[in-house]
């Protein structure tokens, strides 16, 4: 309220500026009329003319307040427009009525150059002049003045007094308006301070696309569709437990370093983290910038692997901290097609992924094991050449009616060189699976006779 009320004096203050300088103009017109009049030869000489000119000038003054006084807010500009072109009209007549004495033609001409100029650049200077051109023309007819500079000391004394104090006012206004500009601008500084803190802080509690479209401006832009996305869930193994186990203090302690390391490497893979569920965390690839379907799984399963490592080494931290629970984490990742938008209602909004494939990646994450990473099929065909994966069958998982296709995420292939346990080859009419850590001492020999036996086979066949 203390704002408006300030914006509201700030626009009288600059509606009577104008009034002000008009004023001093027309006194100092009106002051270079009367010293022209030959008062003894009255009222012959034109003289009666240039005294009505003078008195129309003072009486402009009044009218034109009532003028701008009385105008609709939407047309207060077009209402500056015209009074400042009878301004400059009227200085016109006056400069021709008083002969074209020398001084106060070139002091009026100066003050509408000045005049345009300050208050609206090339088309107000264009528009002044055109005015005072008509005056000129208007007060030449009249009067027929002869052609004959007029350097009369009397006459200049009084136009000088009023241009100069004219140009004293604008000085001393433009002097305030400099300062109330300097404040204004400090004011904005600070206040986008304020506004980038605060956008800073809302994009801690918003999606990336949401809050990149609510800054902007383009909330609207932000619609319902349907994406093929990554998602991928994760929690902590027996929290409820945990809960009960430990202090309150040290439980949030924990559970915010833990999220806040997840939270850095979401951002490291370029995931977005759609919401904290208490200790679980679902996290969205290819909803924002992605760099396609197979990009968004392998980042995903990368990020969840950078995840599993670091909370092996924070379980070290948080026991040499005193700390001796351990913290366990499972994962689910899927692939699929979901729908990603805007729900809610008019007084409640959230953006989130919705769909049975996001229902799917929450199944996994229940159905892994501890520390385990377990993927789709759907995944895991957009990653293997990259990450090797155990086949662990099908699995049955809550709401899904049929058993689902699931893999185990082993590490990338880069990271396994010559020490890797367990191979994957595909190809059209064959596929194997070699878990080396699972294949008993006595079953060596029998694995080896049916890969030789095989090898055998595929070279003695003549493949067309």
């Amino acid at each position: 309220m203390q704002n408006l009320a300030a914006e509201t004096k700030g626009r009288d203050t600059e509606s009577r500026y104008p009034l002000y300088f008009r004023t001093l103009i027309c006194f100092a017109a009106s002051g270079t009329l009367l010293n022209t009049i030959n008062w003894s030869s009255l009222p012959g000489d034109g003289s009666l003319l240039q005294l009505a000119m003078a008195a129309l000038l003072l009486a402009y003054i009044p009218i034109a307040y009532q003028i701008t006084r009385r105008s609709l807010p939407d047309n207060a500009e077009q209402v500056r427009r015209w009074l400042a072109f009878g301004d400059a009209l009227l200085i016109g007549m006056a400069m021709a009525l008083s002969n074209f004495s020398l001084l106060p033609s070139l002091l009026f001409l100066t003050m509408v150059q000045f005049n345009a100029l300050t208050q609206g650049g090339g088309r107000c200077w264009f528009e002044h002049n055109t005015a005072m051109l008509i005056g000129v023309g208007l007060g030449y007819v009249m009067h027929r003045p002869a052609l004959v500079v007029n350097a009369d000391l009397n006459i200049s004394a009084a136009s000088l007094i009023g241009v100069f104090t004219y140009f004293c006012a604008y000085a001393f206004y433009t002097h305030k308006q400099i300062a109330k500009l300097k404040a204004s601008n400090e004011q904005l500084q600070q206040e986008q301070r304020i506004a980038n803190l605060a956008s800073y802080k809302l994009s801690r509690y918003l999606p990336k696309r949401l809050w990149r479209a609510v800054t902007t401006g383009k909330e609207k832009e932000i619609v319902t569709e349907r994406k093929l996305l990554t998602v991928f869930f994760s929690d902590i193994k027996d929290f409820s437990q945990l809960t009960e186990e430990m202090e309150a203090e040290t439980l949030t302690r924990l559970l915010n370093s833990y999220l806040t390391e997840m939270s850095r490497i979401v951002a490291h893979y370029g995931g977005t983290i759609d919401k904290f569920i208490g200790d679980a965390v679902m996290v969205v690839f290819g909803d924002d910038q992605s760099k396609g379907p197979k990009s968004d799984a392998l980042r995903c399963v990368a990020m969840a692997l950078a995840m599993r490592k670091r909370v092996s080494e924070m379980m070290q931290e948080w026991y040499d901290q005193g700390i001796s629970h351990p913290l366990q984490i499972r994962m689910g990742i899927n692939t699929g097609y979901c729908t990603v938008g805007v729900f809610g209602t008019a007084d409640h909004q959230t953006y989130t992924v919705m769909g049975t494939h996001v229902n799917l990646a929450a199944r996994l994450e229940s159905a892994a094991e501890t520390g385990e990473i377990l993927i789709s099929h759907e995944t895991w065909a957009m990653i293997k050449q990259t990450v090797m994966c155990r086949d662990k069958g099908h699995v049955s998982v809550k709401g899904f009616s049929t058993p689902v296709k699931v893999y185990s995420v082993t590490d990338l292939r880069k990271n396994l060189g010559g020490q890797q346990s367990y191979l994957e080859e595909h190809a059209p009419g064959f596929a194997m699976h070699l878990d080396l850590d699972k294949i008993r001492n006595y079953d060596k020999e029998k694995v080896l006779q049916a890969l030789q036996q095989a090898q055998a086979r595929l070279k003695s066949k003549v493949i067309i």
